[in-house]
Formats: structure tokens, C-alpha cells, sequence
């Protein structure tokens, strides 16, 4: 296999850090890789394969004579630069929520609709970190019986926002602990010991009471799942969690599947590893899915309530199958 020229914009973000680090794991065959930030952050090193890589400034030319790039960064960030990379004949995969709607992106997630890799005119999408681990979940059911309607309420870690925010969690914590007020700097209320449900905390409220990211997780699932007859209604909210997300998950089908069914399927379909044994206490937690790359699914039932439904809890590690793994794995896909 060919050896490719590699970046990596954002390279010093928590998202940008895992893709270096997951590139080195999965010995993704790189001839030179190029690390990219902000001018607030070039002129730093990250180790990828014993030796440090300088981080260079991002800007127009960054993408001539390479292949592949992986991106994350804002939005506006990849509005601007990912046409300038893709024109330069180098493949862009993007973490932001820039291009995930756009009709001539696909929007890829490798277990689920590997195929629309090939759809691409420059620029993938990668989807956003909670719709991806419901979706890997969903997938084996829905191709046995046929989804109709999803309802599902997240709870997610503060590592899908920043590492400020990580830090902010921490630094809160123990400020409540020691009897303090917390003081708050990025959400709009302490999160330690709190919830709060709107993701993100930076932008308002919709004309329909949805916040974007409950929007994302409706939007792209139908797109993903290339059915937009699928209905799917969230409510998103962020917890005192570093990493890991996790999600409570009602799925109702055409047709009836048992628990057990469910059980087997998800037991054999690739990137999902089952942990369902409720009379000894073994479920998934975010703590188990930390650097870790499967989605995690448990406490498997069928609705009391609706005769073709199932619901499940959903874990995963965000920064890892949630962002950086899967644009590593569509860039394996590339390959």
C-alpha cells in the first residue's frame, strides 16, 4: 500500500491530538505528516512515531502536494480552507458541522455507509459525535427490522467541547468540594455536580425549542441511514463527564425484535461490543469506553410500552469513535 502525505488542522485541539494519536495506532501508512493550528498555537510539537512534529501555521497553501487532511477546527475555519485543500488535490475529512448537510458532501460513518466515500468531490463529512455511536448501534437492527422512529436523550462529556472545558470541569469540581461557589467561564451554569440541557451552550435556542446539536442528531441520522422517513427527536444534555458519552436510546421498528434478537445482532456487527448482563450489574459506563474505539451497548429491553420497540444504552469514547476514529477510519476507506 502506498505511503500518503497526511495533515492533520487543529492538530492541538482534544479532537486534533486524538487523530494524531489514533493515525500512529492504526499505523496509517504516511509518508510525511503535517500538523496545522491557529497562529496561537503553531511553533508547538506533538510526538507521532518517537519523534516531534512541529506545528505549523494554517493557511492557503498548507495542502499543496498532499492527500489526505483531516480536520478540526470551527466551522468557519473549514468553510474557508477545506475548498482551498480539496482544489489542491488533497481530500479533505472535517469534523465540523460546515458540510454535514451539504447534498454533494457524504456524510460517512465506515460501519454504517462506507459506499458514499466514493460520492465525494474533494470533501467528507464526519458526522456529529453523538449521532455517530447511535447509528453504529442502530445499523444491524435497522437492516433486520427496518427503523421508524427514534427517541433519544444524550448525556454528554465535557471533552466534546474543549480541553478548556475539561479543565473547567476539573478546576468547578474542586472549588464545590472545598465549600467554594464554582466560577463559570464556558457554560452558562457550573457543570460540576449539574446537568444542562443544551448542547451546545454558545448558541440559542431554535424558533422550534431544539437546540442545533438535537437538530444534527435528526438530520443526520436520516442522512446517514439514507431514509428520511426515519423520525428521530432528541434531547441533548451535557454532564459532569471528562470523556464518554452517553445515550438513552428508544428505537421502534416495522416489525417486532426481541431483546435476545437485538442482543445477537449487535454481538456480531463490527465497532460494537455488547456488555448486557443486568442480574450482574454489567452495563457500559463512559469510564469503560475511555481510549477505546467500539460502541458499547447495554441494558437491552423491549418497550413496555410499544409493542416494536427497543431501548438501549449507548456508550462511546467522543473524542475517539466520536470524531478522531472515524476520520481515521474514512480515511483508511480513501486507501
Amino acid at each position: 500500500m502506498s505511503k500518503k502525505k497526511v495533515i492533520v488542522a487543529g492538530a492541538t485541539g482534544a479532537v486534533g491530538r486524538t487523530m494524531v494519536r489514533v493515525l500512529e495506532e492504526r499505523d496509517f501508512p504516511i509518508a510525511e505528516l503535517r500538523l496545522l493550528s491557529s497562529s496561537r498555537s503553531a511553533g508547538t510539537t506533538l510526538n507521532f512515531r518517537g519523534e516531534d512534529v512541529r506545528v505549523e501555521e494554517l493557511d492557503a497553501g498548507s495542502f499543496d502536494g498532499f492527500d489526505i487532511a483531516l480536520f478540526s477546527m470551527p466551522k468557519q475555519v473549514s468553510r474557508k480552507f477545506a475548498p482551498l485543500s480539496a482544489r489542491a488535490g488533497c481530500v479533505v475529512v472535517d469534523n465540523s458541522n460546515a458540510w454535514r448537510m451539504d447534498p454533494d458532501v457524504p456524510l460517512v460513518v465506515p460501519e454504517v455507509n462506507p459506499d458514499d466515500v466514493k460520492k465525494h468531490n474533494g470533501i467528507i463529512a464526519n458526522p456529529n459525535c453523538s449521532t455517530i455511536q447511535m447509528v453504529v448501534a442502530l445499523k444491524p437492527l435497522h437492516d433486520a427490522a427496518k427503523l421508524r422512529r427514534v427517541v433519544v436523550a444524550t448525556y454528554q462529556a465535557v471533552s466534546g467541547v474543549s480541553l478548556a472545558a475539561m479543565d473547567e470541569l476539573k478546576r468547578e469540581s474542586r472549588e464545590a468540594l472545598d465549600g467554594k461557589t464554582p466560577h463559570v467561564d464556558i457554560f452558562p451554569y457550573p457543570i460540576a455536580f449539574n446537568c444542562i440541557p443544551q448542547i451546545p451552550q454558545s448558541d440559542a435556542f431554535l424558533e422550534n425549542g431544539y437546540t442545533t446539536e438535537e437538530m444534527k442528531m435528526h438530520n443526520e441520522t436520516r442522512k446517514i441511514m439514507g431514509d428520511d422517513r426515519v423520525r428521530v427527536t432528541a434531547t441533548t444534555v451535557r454532564v459532569p463527564v471528562v470523556i464518554g458519552h452517553s445515550e438513552a436510546v428508544n428505537a421502534e421498528f416495522e416489525r417486532k425484535i426481541t431483546a435476545d434478537e437485538a442482543r445477537e445482532l449487535l454481538r456480531e456487527f463490527p465497532g460494537v461490543t455488547v456488555v448486557d448482563d443486568p442480574a450482574d450489574q454489567r452495563y457500559p459506563t463512559p469510564l469503560d469506553c475511555v481510549d477505546k474505539d467500539d460502541v458499547f451497548v447495554g441494558r437491552i429491553r423491549e418497550d413496555l410500552s410499544c409493542e416494536n420497540a427497543l431501548n438501549l444504552w449507548v456508550v462511546s469514547d467522543n473524542l475517539r469513535k466520536g470524531a478522531a476514529t472515524n476520520a481515521v477510519q474514512i480515511a483508511q476507506l480513501l486507501l
